[in-house]
């Protein structure tokens, strides 16, 4: 059997503005199938700037850089394009939409992601039980309005539910532990250790180590003021937990850093 191709996401000297003020100030990193890569930093660091901006959010306007999926432009692409691509990205802050059911919702991003002979209708609901299970969520949930009346964590798990269901390639994890108590922290962070395979590669974004007790990540970057300042193996979020961001800020303009 032929094994499957690595897939690689690299991001070049990147730099993004909110609003007129640049937030991203040349940000460069790489990601690669089967790597699971933590995302720190202090508020305000750009971290959140940096999902949005790959996933191809209006709000956020690339100045400068490169970023490429599987040797291709993703910024030529449109947002859509990026998800069929294999991008996806779970929100910090889910948004509620009325009116539509979380199986419908489900159902419509798995068939819009993939050609007409590549969905598979009981492979779908297969994946969508077991996925359910290990995340602690009643089949009900999935009758239930997108988000509507979920709490904090239910929002959470959710979003880990869409990038089980979906498959893609490369998964953007905006901050899934925010808000969360302890027992919430656990449930995600499990289940998106559950998740991991040589299929995909994760950035999961987060201010504290906490959860990545549950995921043990390859590789730790730690953004300050829009760049990349250090990157590690997973004992620097350990340093980080203990000594804060304050001895980063510090050293950030002379930090090295091996990304590329």
């Amino acid at each position: 059997m032929t094994a499957n191709p690595a897939h690689t996401l690299t991001v070049k000297n990147l730099h993004a503005t909110v609003g007129g003020k640049e937030i991203l100030k040349g940000v460069t990193l790489s990601l690669k199938s089967g790597e699971l890569v933590a995302m720190m930093g202090p508020n305000g660091s750009g971290k959140s700037t940096l999902a949005n901006a790959l996933m191809g959010h209006p709000k956020y306007t690339i100045t400068k850089g490169e970023v490429y999926l599987d040797g291709q432009n993703l910024l030529a692409m449109t947002v859509d394009q990026r998800a069929r691509a294999g991008l996806f990205l779970g929100f910090q802050y889910p948004v509620e939409v009325s009116g539509v059911s979380l199986s419908k919702f489900l159902w419509t991003a798995f068939t819009q992601t993939r050609k007409a002979d590549e969905v598979d209708t009981d492979e779908f609901q297969a994946g969508l039980d077991r996925h359910l299970a290990y995340l602690g969520l009643d089949s009900s949930f999935l009758k239930r309005p997108l988000n509507e009346g979920f709490s904090g964590g239910e929002k959470k798990r959710t979003e880990v539910l869409q990038m089980a269901t979906l498959k893609p390639r490369f998964a953007i994890l905006d901050e899934p532990d925010s808000g969360l108590d302890i027992d919430a922290v656990r449930s995600v962070g499990e289940t998106v250790d559950k998740l991991r395979s040589p299929e995909i590669g994760m950035l999961v974004v987060t201010h504290y180590q906490r959860i990545l007790k549950f995921l043990k990540p390859d590789r730790v970057y730690v953004m300050v003021d829009g760049v990349i300042a250090l990157e590690g193996g997973a004992e620097l979020a350990q340093e980080l937990e203990s000594r804060g961001y304050d001895w980063v800020k510090v050293g950030a303009t002379n930090a090295p850093t091996s990304a590329s």
